[in-house]
């Protein structure tokens, strides 16, 4: 049976379209219903061909039932022959009781011992023609055959039509005889009942039995009598009783007479045209079966399970379905469980919280670092602002933004903060709405929610007026008009909106003196706004003889008043105000703002500029990567270079006068002085990651990605261990089971073994030419599976202490690339998934075999779980899913929750097992991209989550849940909990 529902998973996947969800289904069930209809016709044609069978197995039940009772050959030869013809009798009812009370029982029940397989009945129960034969009448017509001894015969002989050596199953009896009891009184005197009585399934090489058997009796009852063999245990005679309509009739005598006149009827013309009408049956049910490529399996199970309901049951309660665009997967549910239905899904006991976000977003974005008086480093990445408290070391998170925080301002009282958001888009595609938050720092409670609805794409600057004590907010978004928007943010009122222009703004800033003055900067220009009574109007900057600069990148406010500006070529230009030259420009001409001064200031670009308390400037390189500190009229004085490593200067942020905390272009923080240099407080990747690894018995995890840096952090003290630079890109990871190795997938198909403490490369080899998707060991370290995209997976024997690798083999069998494996436990058996949705077993202790029986792994037990897809996690896919949509997933390992990454920037938490579909979950809220992987600490103390495009590490505590949170979570209806940011939890 798993056999065939394996093939028919085949068919319907092979058959399956890339139509939308909906529809595929619709055409999936369409489809089974048209096999369904075929497969009635089917069993319609095949009920008519055994109809037609058993009217010619008449002569060879006369035979078999002479030979079971040796005495109705000298009863039937006395009373029925006479010169070779049969005479009309007359039945009793009496005697027809004594027959079916004697010769039915005997020969059903050794028919369905087999040959010589007695059975002693005890006692017999009426069967539908028992009570039929005690109400028809004797027609004394010789060219009718009495409907009661009909149904007489065919009762006795349904078992006997059987070849020797064809079983006949017990419960398919005893259906049938159910059939008859529960049938009506008159539908009995139909010839439809009795046909439903023989659908039992005759396979042809039983047809053609019963056809030799047939014609060899129908000669030898065209001669003479036939002989009466001999029986090792012949039924006794029961004793006749008188009848009103005559005298005494012997039962064997009644059956006989009655299989005798049957037989007579038919002509040797009429039997030729039988055999023809039944080999036309056949053709045309043959045919009906051929029709669908997936019919002949599925009939052989609807008619192998006709006998027993109860084993067709059986075989459907150990499976369950699930579809992925429209494509059904199997899932077998294991022994242990006994009633899937009544599986109840709970909410995990455990819960989330954040504990650590390892980066900074400083690759594409200015002006977004920033230090409180709390002694706290402002900053963000992916959807969490990060507050970061430099000599304690600890984090605080605001948490409620939904996409990706893009720019920050910090409000004169250096306690309120103002951070805005990309747009983003919902897991439908739709985008969602951008908005700027203010919000409290000390308390991370939300005071404000400003231009929710107004804003497209995204927020890209915001900047609070300084000289009004913060009353104002100005904002510019990222759509094509860069609109920009003046708002009293404390009543939530827009007081003036105006379109900027079509190209990239990189900043914004009121005039610290005047708050109806405002400067933004971007490519090629730099604007110099007026607010009046509700409007704003802007001057552009006229750079007259000097060059004009592909990009302003950023300005600054100095203290006497003037505007500076870094541009792209590495220039500091100082803008002031000119009179309005009437002699050239007539009268009526207005004031305009030109460049006093040129100062040369960095090689390539100046990404920032900021102002110390002294009235001393600093500005920071990208090409040069320096850091110059200027007087209040542009002498330098001192400078530094920063490492390579960390990349160009982002922004700087004054600590003391002296301290400084700096960005960079390689999303690092850093800290120091001119004079000790500086060091990274905070690191993190550049690009997006897909490899996560945590090791076996600390807790310290690996991540690899794209910028080929392969990172191994310290979970306990939230710091960067080592990092090192590969040739390629790193996509997976897994730590040998020893602690001190682990290996790394490459995008070409090549992989290394480094070593934890030297940092060295130990081992390198190559499997395909194909990108690597993941790495496991077996749990005992003695083999390494190795995922590859061109569908294989490579085995390696483990030696050495996992210093030395030897291939074992090959596992060959997926259609599409390879997205997770896992080992069992022990150690001899894998499960795989593919790009096409697939669900492999691997034995590969007997040499990388494929499991075709998947069937026969349903109990076995693994030594990890990250398989997306599998019967334990098919509750984490919602309906209607993508196959894409969960991109990673991972069993903690006290094997009571497992944690899901999805493709709409989201982590879960089920109960693990999670079988039945609409699972509820916990939800949580922080990445900015689709989560690539989700991996659990030794010890489950900690859940780890990577970012694509983000470039986020988040590192959530597991804790226990409370009694009475954990009822209130049991009670509500909803299916899913989202966790949100709080005072509470954020702390």
């Amino acid at each position: 049976m798993d056999g065939s529902t394996n093939s028919l998973d085949d068919v319907s996947a092979e058959s399956s379209t890339g139509s939308p969800d909906r529809l595929s289904l619709m055409e999936v069930r369409l489809q089974a219903q048209e096999d369904e209809i075929t497969l009635l016709k089917s069993s319609l044609a095949d009920a008519l061909r055994k109809l037609r069978l058993h009217e010619q197995q008449i002569p060879l039940l006369k035979q078999q039932l002479i030979a079971v009772n040796p005495a109705a050959a000298r009863v039937l030869n006395h009373s029925c022959y006479v010169d070779g013809f049969s005479k009309p009798c007359r039945l009793s009812t009496s005697s027809l009781d004594g027959f079916h009370h004697t010769s039915n029982s005997h020969i059903s029940n050794t028919a369905e011992n087999g040959e010589g397989g007695a059975k002693t009945i005890s006692s017999h129960k009426p069967s539908t023609s028992d009570r039929c034969t005690q109400t028809e009448p004797w027609i004394l017509n010789h060219e009718t055959v009495p409907l009661a001894l009909t149904r007489t015969s065919q009762s006795l002989s349904l078992e006997d039509a059987l070849p020797e050596g064809v079983p006949f199953a017990d419960e398919t009896l005893t259906k049938l005889r159910g059939e008859e009891e529960d049938g009506d009184e008159d539908e009995r005197e139909k010839d439809q009942t009795w046909s439903s009585l023989v659908e039992d399934a005759i396979q042809p090489t039983t047809i053609r039995t019963l056809q030799q058997q047939l014609s060899k009796g129908s000669e030898d009852s065209q001669g003479s009598c036939p002989q009466t063999p001999t029986s090792s245990s012949p039924a006794p005679p029961k004793e006749p009783t008188s009848s009103p309509h005559g005298g005494p009739l012997s039962p064997i005598r009644e059956g006989e007479k009655a299989l005798v006149r049957r037989n007579s009827e038919k002509s040797k013309d009429s039997q030729d045209k039988t055999k023809q009408r039944l080999s036309k049956k056949a053709a045309s049910s043959t045919n009906l079966l051929t029709r669908s490529p997936s019919l002949e399996s599925r009939a052989k199970d609807l008619i192998s399970s006709t006998g027993s309901q109860g084993s067709r049951r059986g075989t459907q309660n150990q499976s369950i379905k699930m579809f992925i665009r429209g494509r059904p997967i199997t899932m077998y549910i294991p022994s242990n469980i006994l009633n899937y239905e009544e599986l109840k899904m709970d909410l995990p006991s455990q819960k989330l919280d954040l504990d650590w976000v390892y980066g900074y977003r400083g690759r594409d974005c200015r002006a977004n670092l920033y230090l409180l008086p709390s002694g706290e480093a402002v900053y963000f990445i992916a959807c969490v602002v990060v507050l970061y408290h430099i000599s304690n070391q600890t984090q605080r998170h605001y948490r409620k933004h939904t996409d990706c925080v893009r720019c920050l301002a910090i409000h004169p009282d250096k306690v309120r903060v103002a951070s805005g958001q990309t747009a983003g888009v919902d897991k439908d595609g739709k985008p969602l709405q951008p908005f700027v938050h203010i919000w409290d720092s000390n308390t991370l409670v939300t005071l404000q929610q400003i231009g929710l609805g107004t804003f497209e794409r995204g927020v890209g600057s915001v900047a609070f007026s300084n000289s009004d004590a913060g009353t104002f907010l100005c904002v510019i978004d990222d759509s094509n008009e860069h609109m920009l928007s003046v708002w009293d943010w404390n009543k939530n009122i827009k007081h003036a909106e105006v379109k900027s222009t079509n190209e990239a703004v990189l900043a914004v800033e009121f005039s610290p003196t005047d708050t109806n003055n405002i400067i933004s900067c971007g490519k090629s220009h730099v604007y110099f706004w007026t607010m009046s009574a509700g409007t704003v109007t802007k001057k552009q900057g006229i750079f007259g003889k000097y060059k004009k600069p592909k990009f302003i990148m950023c300005f600054v406010f100095s203290l006497t008043g003037d505007v500076l500006t870094g541009d792209s070529e590495g220039n500091i230009l100082t803008w002031g105000k000119s009179a309005a030259d009437i002699k050239t420009l007539g009268k009526g001409a207005k004031e305009t703002f030109q460049i006093m001064k040129q100062t040369r200031a960095h090689e390539g670009s100046v990404f920032t500029m900021c102002v110390l308390q002294g009235g001393a400037i600093l500005s920071g390189g990208g090409k040069d990567r320096k850091i110059i500190r200027w007087s209040a009229d542009l002498a330098p004085e001192r400078e530094c270079e920063i490492p390579e490593k960390f990349g160009a200067v982002r922004t700087i942020a004054d600590v003391d006068g002296d301290e400084l905390l700096v960005g960079t272009t390689r999303n690092a923080i850093l800290r120091g002085t001119f004079s000790d240099g500086f060091v990274a407080i905070v690191q993190g990747h550049l690009d997006e990651m897909w490899g996560l690894a945590t090791h076996p018995s600390q807790n310290i995890f690996l991540t690899c990605g794209n910028d080929r840096l392969v990172c191994v952090w310290n979970a306990e003290d939230h710091k960067l261990d080592w990092c090192t630079t590969l040739e390629e890109s790193g996509l997976c990871a897994d730590f040998c089971p020893n602690g001190a190795l682990v290996s790394v997938g490459l995008s070409t198909g090549r992989w290394v073994v480094l070593d934890l403490q030297t940092k060295e490369v130990v081992s390198d080899l190559t499997d395909g030419n194909e990108q690597l998707s993941v790495m496991r060991y077996s749990p005992d370290g003695s083999f390494l599976a190795v995922g590859s995209h061109d569908n294989f997976i490579y085995i390696y024997n483990v030696t050495e202490g996992g210093r030395r690798y030897t291939r074992f083999g090959k596992c060959t069998g997926h259609s599409s690339f390879i997205t997770h494996l896992d080992w069992s436990k022990d150690g001899k058996y894998i499960m795989s998934n593919s790009g096409d949705y697939e669900i492999l077993y691997w034995d590969v202790a007997s040499g990388c075999k494929l499991l075709r029986n998947r069937f026969e792994s349903k109990d076995r037990e693994w030594a990890s779980y990250t398989c997306v897809l599998g019967f334990h996690v098919m509750g984490v896919w919602l309906e209607g899913s993508d196959g894409t949509d969960i991109n990673a997933l991972c069993r903690s390992h006290s094997e009571r929750m497992v944690a899901v990454a999805d493709d709409f920037c989201k982590v879960h938490l089920f109960q693990y097992p999670c079988p039945k579909p609409k699972a509820p979950s916990y939800k949580y809220e922080g990445h900015g991209s689709h989560v690539t992987n989700v991996r659990f600490t030794h010890k489950d103390s900690h859940l780890l989550s990577l970012g694509g495009k983000d470039t986020c590490i988040l590192q959530w505590r597991v804790k226990g849940a409370g009694t009475g949170d954990h009822k209130e979570h049991l009670a509500s209806s909803s299916s899913v909990c989202s966790s949100s940011s709080s005072p509470e939890n954020g702390t």
